[in-house]
């Protein structure tokens, strides 16, 4: 045993040391579980359905050390072409959801969308980055929903969905505010996930539209399982 101890380079200790350091780190990212996404797709609203919405969660959960859940994004679809409407309260499983510093944002459903503890200080992305508001330049505080105030998906009569997410022209989708601040002291500008919905000269969902009224295309992102 000795003879190993005498072996080992100050070099190496300290390498032994630095990589138990950095544990708890990673540890911390595996537990995260809810994470605004720190930019958009690019491509306006236009995010390849649903499908393409929860992969590009995945895919920065992934890169952020919180792969292995799976992740959906905070989305509503509305009826069309014979199928139904797909609610956003109904893909982001049970909670309780915590961010990447282990704030916890939501006990469970109903608590999301009542009294959460959504603020510009805990809506960070999977950086763990505060995502820049109202005041700041730029403004990103708009985060795409699609979405009612009680997370189910808006009636099929208006598009509020930018044609459930495939289109990056005309349209528009419902946006809520991730800072939880708009133009006026009411409901909607407080609003987390149904603020008002997107607008702009090339129809309302390419990604200049978007960021014309303070966004960039983001998504809430959640672990469903």
């Amino acid at each position: 045993m000795s003879i190993f101890i005498r072996m080992i380079s100050p070099v190496g200790l300290c390498l032994a040391a630095s990589l138990i350091a950095a544990q708890p780190g990673h540890a911390q990212s595996a537990d995260t579980t809810f994470f605004v996404t720190s930019n958009g797709i690019g491509n306006g609203a236009n995010l390849g359905g649903l499908a393409g919405a929860d992969n590009y969660c995945q895919t920065l959960a992934q890169a952020a050390g919180a792969g292995a859940k799976i992740w959906h994004a905070y989305l509503s679809a509305q009826a069309a072409d014979g199928k139904p409407a797909v609610n956003a309260r109904d893909r982001i499983g049970k909670g309780p959801w915590q961010n990447s510093k282990g704030v916890v944002i939501a006990r469970d459903d109903a608590e999301l969308h009542a009294a959460n503890n959504l603020t510009k200080q805990t809506a960070l992305s999977e950086k763990g980055d505060i995502i820049s508001g109202r005041g700041d330049s730029p403004n990103r505080h708009d985060v795409l929903t699609g979405s009612q105030a009680d997370g189910t998906a808006f009636p099929a009569t208006e598009d509020r969905t930018c044609k459930n997410w495939t289109s990056s022209t005309k349209g528009a989708a419902m946006v809520g505010h991730s800072d939880r601040i708009g133009l006026r002291d009411d409901d909607a500008s407080k609003s987390w996930n149904s603020s008002h919905p997107s607008r702009g000269p090339d129809g309302g969902c390419s990604q200049a539209d978007l960021k014309s009224t303070g966004g960039d295309g983001l998504l809430y992102c959640f672990a469903a399982n």
